[in-house]
């Protein structure tokens, strides 16, 4: 049963706001002769930067289960989790890419999945 995010956490999901959309996060990554990619470590360390800098909170625990391809339109789906154990799934899409820089949209889900157990 999913619950509201006001309920799910001790972080304050409800800081982030139901269905916040942050556009405008970026991050550089080194690209040889391959398209251009940010790991799966580092996009979770700008994701979780850039909610608590919008939210004025800590930062979250974020995971990200794989790298993002640097080409428009690409989408991956990293998790929240709060301090309770619930969870809040957030949509990373990448929104354009120049040189090394990719810029991405982070887009939380409206309801957050409840504490395990």
């Amino acid at each position: 049963m999913a619950i509201s995010r006001s309920a799910a956490t001790r972080w304050s999901l409800s800081a982030v706001g139901a269905g916040v959309l942050l556009a405008g996060c970026s991050a550089s990554v080194s690209v040889g002769k391959t398209d251009p990619k940010l790991s799966a470590d580092e996009l979770a360390t700008t994701v979780s930067g850039k909610l608590a800098r919008t939210t004025g909170r800590p930062k979250p625990d974020i995971t990200c289960p794989e790298d993002l391809a640097g080409k428009v339109g690409t989408t991956t789906r990293c998790e929240l989790t709060a301090d309770d154990g619930s969870t809040l799934g957030v949509t990373v899409t990448v929104t354009s890419v120049e040189g090394e820089q990719i810029d991405f949209g982070i887009e939380a889900d409206e309801t957050a999945s409840p504490t395990p157990g």
